[in-house]
């Protein structure tokens, strides 16, 4: 379907796995990716950029990544952060069940693959990372942003990637706008991206 996107809640095209080889928190793993998820040959551009750019997750505790896809960043906070738990959220059904499985292929039994509305309404995130699903449009990303970003526990930090010519520094503004009590600023800069930290005080 041309019109399908990564952000469809069940993808309709016909399920085709393949096996990639990936680098993640510094060992090499064969993992399992299907069309119909974002970036299924390898890891992209933007998700490289931040995992270059952020330090070692808190060591227990909550974390989230925000659209997992089939799961580069969650499995990397999983290794990195092995006593904590790691939720990877996505709306994309056929996404979930490949970080699941990767999970399984990586040794990880800390993650927890869910849809947006199955994370307790309770649970405080001690870090946030993700590369955000830009193309679902600037209101939904918003949207989205209110959604996940005040859950940011006290001392608590999102980390975020996104392209510059896909709204970066316009993002960027929005986010020390609409959220004044997050100090906002830029960590990172290459292959065209951006890397936000939102840190609360």
């Amino acid at each position: 379907m041309a019109s399908e996107h990564y952000f469809t809640s069940t993808p309709a095209t016909e399920l085709k796995t393949r096996q990639i080889d990936v680098r993640l928190s510094g060992r090499e793993y064969t993992l399992t990716t299907a069309n119909g998820v974002f970036s299924p040959d390898h890891i992209d551009d933007g998700t490289a950029e931040l995992l270059y750019n952020v330090p070692k997750p808190p060591t227990s505790g909550d974390l989230l990544d925000i659209g997992c896809g089939w799961g580069p960043v969650a499995l990397t906070l999983a290794l990195e952060a092995p006593d904590a738990t790691v939720w990877a959220v996505d709306v994309n059904e056929r996404a979930l069940e490949l970080v699941r499985r990767n999970a399984e292929k990586v040794g990880v039994s800390n993650v927890n693959a869910v849809k947006p509305e199955d994370v307790p309404a309770d649970v405080r995130f001690a870090t946030v990372w993700s590369n955000p699903p830009i193309r679902i449009g600037k209101d939904a990303l918003h949207e989205l942003l209110r959604l996940w970003l005040p859950r940011v526990a006290d001392d608590g930090d999102a980390w975020l990637v996104v392209q510059k010519n896909l709204g970066a520094d316009s993002l960027h503004r929005w986010l020390r706008e609409e959220f004044p009590h997050l100090t906002v600023t830029r960590e990172g800069v290459g292959k065209g991206y951006r890397v936000l930290r939102a840190v609360r005080p």
